[in-house]
């Protein structure tokens, strides 16, 4: 079965969702996840809470100010010292931790692997909230633990009024115009910029948020211009070798206009070159202690001794993996950011890294047929990205 085939968590097929609803209209599902169970407890993310690598703040409505943040990592101290109610523990990246919580993105992956973000996950006292707000990408809200309300409202833009806070982006005004009460196994999906606003019922309630990438036009304007810079020579410069007398010289006259254009664009309008700084900007790790380098390098002839020992193969859950097709044949292979160009036996291996998180000793072993493959294997799990099992 395609992907275009598959259903929607049993409500319509994949092709009628993003026709319909994505980036459109939001979605709610009652027991989407039927009989689901949390792949992590209340406590377990308030322990992540506690590590240094991990990205995780804490939202008091009624703290020393309005809307009060805290950054962690935080301590148990820290716990002990909130509220009863009205206030938000938020943890980034769980699924780079819980191998458990990753699998969740297997359920989303109808959406193209470089637009997945990662998975946030919150836990609310009752009353707890982080304000009305909007984003400017995509999530999937399922409810994990206890229940919670959630509203929408209107479309947003950048003009629309938010609170002077310093951190968090809360509207001013909120118009709900519809809701739902969630509870364990219920998913919502939001499109960007729509208002919306949730609110735990009761205690322990924990919901897991699964965001996409939305690359901003203009970071990406400057950074792509920035990697074609760095690629000019510094002897090549303007040159206007039919100069002519001007009536005023301190005209910049259209001639010298168009030339500073074609200099620029013929550099920037180059597609290849696009889709090769495209591909490793999307699959750069968000965190920069993603991957490390295996403790024990294989290098070919250890990976060659894994296979025949039927080992299986896991990506590390923190590694991005992409690629495109190219002309002629072969693919651009994209993985943490590197590019890697594959023809035969390392192509086919690149596009199942890309399709797979786990791929079984028997079907990797028919994969790796030469010693490019073996070679690329074994660059990739020596660097981190996967792991052989």
């Amino acid at each position: 079965m395609t992907t275009a085939d598959a259903s929607f968590f049993g409500v319509m097929p994949v092709e009628r969702f993003l026709a319909e609803y994505w980036q459109k209209k939001p979605l709610f599902i009652k027991g989407a996840f039927k009989d689901f169970v949390s792949p992590i407890e209340p406590d377990e993310l308030a322990g992540l809470a506690l590590e240094d690598d991990v990205e995780s703040r804490i939202v008091i409505e009624n703290g020393k100010t309005p809307w009060e943040l805290r950054h962690g990592p935080f301590s148990e101290k820290t716990f002990k010292g909130l509220p009863k109610d009205k206030w938000t523990l938020l943890v980034q990246g769980v699924d780079l931790w819980v191998p458990e919580v990753a699998a969740l993105v297997d359920d989303f992956r109808f959406i193209p692997n470089w637009r997945i973000d990662d998975i946030m996950i919150s836990y609310a006292a009752d009353g707890g909230g982080v304000g009305p707000h909007y984003d400017t990408y995509d999530v999937f809200l399922l409810q994990a633990h206890g229940r919670r309300r959630w509203d929408i409202g209107q479309l947003c833009e950048a003009a629309t009024p938010i609170l002077d806070h310093p951190a968090l982006r809360i509207l001013t005004e909120f118009d709900a115009t519809d809701g739902w009460d969630c509870e364990p196994g219920d998913l919502l999906y939001l499109p960007p910029r729509l208002a919306h606003f949730g609110v735990a019922q009761g205690n322990d309630c924990m919901t897991i948020s699964v965001g996409f990438r939305a690359p901003g036009v203009g970071s990406m304007i400057r950074e792509f211009a920035e990697s074609i810079a760095e690629r000019v020579p510094e002897e090549v410069r303007y040159e206007d070798p039919d100069l002519a007398v001007q009536a005023n010289p301190g005209e910049i006259t259209p001639a010298a206009v168009e030339r500073i254009r074609t200099l620029v664009m013929q550099r920037l309008d180059d597609p290849d070159s696009l889709a090769a700084w495209f591909g490793k900007h999307v699959t750069e790790p968000k965190y920069d202690y993603f991957p490390s380098p295996a403790d024990a390098p294989l290098g070919p002839d250890g990976v060659r001794r894994a296979l025949a020992d039927g080992a299986d193969l896991r990506r590390n859950e923190g590694s991005r993996f992409a690629y495109q097709e190219r002309t002629g044949g072969g693919i651009r292979l994209f993985v943490d950011g590197e590019g890697f160009l594959c023809a035969g036996a390392a192509a086919d291996l690149g596009r199942l890294l890309c399709a797979e998180t786990f791929i079984e000793a028997d079907r990797l072993r028919e994969t790796v047929r030469d010693g490019a493959a073996l070679g690329l294997l074994a660059q990739l799990h020596d660097r981190g990205s996967l792991h052989l099992d």
